[in-house]
């Protein structure tokens, strides 16, 4: 029999056929972060974003959702790294917040990177018409489905290491793309002559559009962060995660400040903000990429197809991290009996292959192309995700605040956590506040004027009713509430030996519920 955490004690959960493996090594975990932290948003829409907010906006908008990002980014850290649990904040909010909202707040995050593999195989379509123009899309999506699957269900070490080699790609090609875009401003490379700090002054900049600009654009930048917390799910298949997790989290300031504030402010200085190609979408025409249109700049040959490969590259990793988060978010949310107890099936290799093909399944919509125009489909399917990892990031906050909380109330010693954040409660308080902000703030135009936009507001903020739905009507269902701080359990902390011990911290009592007793 198995155990898993349930509103602050102990209860008994389905048992599955296995167990998870430790088999994630500090290179892997190092690189899930980068990976999950670079995407298409930035090989992407970094480009819409200047457009839309000038150089000076796009960059006060990184900057600020990249320190909200690394506030989580501790918290989730102080968590993860003494309750390393696949489940990650769902089970953190069941934990300390209500096991209500940790129920909604797993199926909310299960259903939201499911659909999201589904985008980025539609997307796949349209990058693959670059070499096979003739090619009916829907067989790549189906080929790139089973490669993704293949890569995650032979074993958690395979998905590593695959994971590894993508996010290696992308990091080297956003070193070659500020190394070159500083070359060309030196002089030293052609192409930058028309580029400097005058960029910054053209029409409205540095700062086009104002507040409401800066608010519109914040929701494109944070999707171009969400993967981060996958550092949170792999914990429960890390090695040592008292000390590799800690390690990853210390390094994602420093990824923010060079691959994404570095990367805007080359951009910023080298295109002028008004060209009408960065208002264009990159995803459907590679050769108006900002990166594209850069490198071509420098005389770089072959750019727009070595960019398409890289951003190919890009699109797998984030469907291949996708697949690996949200089958654990499943399996986790079968442990505790919050899914059918047939996804907590693990293979012998410790892959949960049942939680694997629910999600593929989902991930089948990307086939809808079928009937559906590629492009048209990958806007709906986009729009269904929508905010959901907005509302991921909002549970990691709430759950950390709570956490501490209580684990003072209860007179406990700081110096026996694994990791702790210097921030508190700040960062989760100010996450948690601008989190609010920009879901809230997304679409406020409909709301103003003499009628209201009810299908615009319906299409923005489907994804926040539905997760408060889910939440409310678990509540009505099992009578759930609000745990007390008095009711928190943080025995399990007590087994750490050490500040600085090599041993494993806090598993004793949470390995329970990812292995059989």
């Amino acid at each position: 029999m198995t155990h898993s955490y349930n509103n602050g004690s102990l209860t008994a959960a389905a048992p599955p056929s296995g167990h998870l493996k430790r088999t994630l090594t500090s290179r892997h975990l190092n690189m899930i972060a980068i990976g999950g932290s670079i995407g298409t948003g930035l090989f992407v829409s970094s480009g819409a974003t200047i457009a839309q907010s000038g150089p000076g906006g796009a960059l006060l908008a990184f900057a600020v959702i990249g320190l909200m990002v690394y506030f989580l980014m501790t918290s989730l850290g102080e968590l993860a790294a003494c309750m390393p649990v696949s489940g990650s904040f769902s089970t953190y909010a069941s934990h300390y917040v209500d096991e209500s909202f940790g129920f909604a707040l797993g199926w909310n995050y299960w259903y939201s990177w499911a659909v999201t593999i589904a985008v980025d195989l539609v997307a796949v379509q349209i990058i693959m018409v670059y070499w096979f123009p003739d090619t009916p899309g829907v067989i790549w999506s189906a080929a790139f489905l089973v490669l993704l699957f293949a890569l995650n269900v032979a074993s958690v070490r395979f998905f590593g290491e695959a994971e590894f080699w993508f996010a290696l790609i992308k990091v080297v090609t956003i070193i070659l793309f500020i190394g070159v875009g500083i070359l060309m401003l030196l002089g030293i490379l052609d192409g930058g002559q028309e580029g400097g700090t005058h960029l910054w002054q053209l029409g409205d900049a540095p700062i086009a559009g104002g507040l409401p600009a800066l608010i519109g654009v914040a929701m494109i930048v944070g999707f171009s962060f969400q993967g981060t917390e996958f550092v949170g799910i792999a914990a429960g298949e890390t090695e040592n995660p008292g000390r590799n997790i800690p390690k990853a989290v210390r390094q994602i300031f420093w990824r923010i400040l060079l691959f994404y504030v570095f990367t805007i402010i080359v951009i910023g200085l080298l295109i002028p903000y008004t060209d009408p190609r960065l208002l264009k979408d990159g995803l459907s025409d590679i050769t108006i990429s900002p990166f594209t249109l850069i490198f071509s700049k420098a005389d770089m040959l072959a750019a727009a197809a070595v960019m398409n490969a890289v951003i190919l590259t890009s699109v797998l990793s984030a469907g291949n991290s996708g697949m690996y988060a949200s089958s654990r978010m499943l399996y986790s949310l079968a442990l505790e009996r919050k899914a059918p107890a047939i996804f907590a099936r693990v293979t012998r290799s410790g892959t949960p292959v049942w939680a694997l093909l629910a999600t593929a399944a989902v991930a089948g919509l990307c086939l809808l192309s079928f009937l559906f125009s590629p492009g048209k489909l990958y806007l709906w399917l986009l729009n269904t995700s929508g905010m959901l990892g907005f509302i991921a990031w909002l549970g990691i906050a709430i759950s950390h605040y709570r956490f501490r909380r209580g684990y003072l109330f209860h007179g406990n010693d700081l110096a026996k956590l694994p990791y702790v954040s210097k921030y508190f409660p700040f960062g989760p308080l100010f996450a948690f506040g601008l989190c609010m902000v920009v879901m809230l703030g997304q679409n406020y135009q409909a709301f103003i004027g003499g009628q209201i936009d009810w299908i615009g507001a319906f299409a923005t903020y489907v994804g926040l009713v539905l997760f408060v739905v889910v939440w409310l009507g678990r509540k009505l269902l099992t009578g759930s509430r609000v745990v007390r701080y008095r009711e928190m359990d943080f025995s399990y902390i007590e087994t750490r030996k050490t500040q600085h011990s090599n041993a494993e911290p806090c598993v004793e009592a949470v390995a329970a519920s990812q292995q059989p007793a």
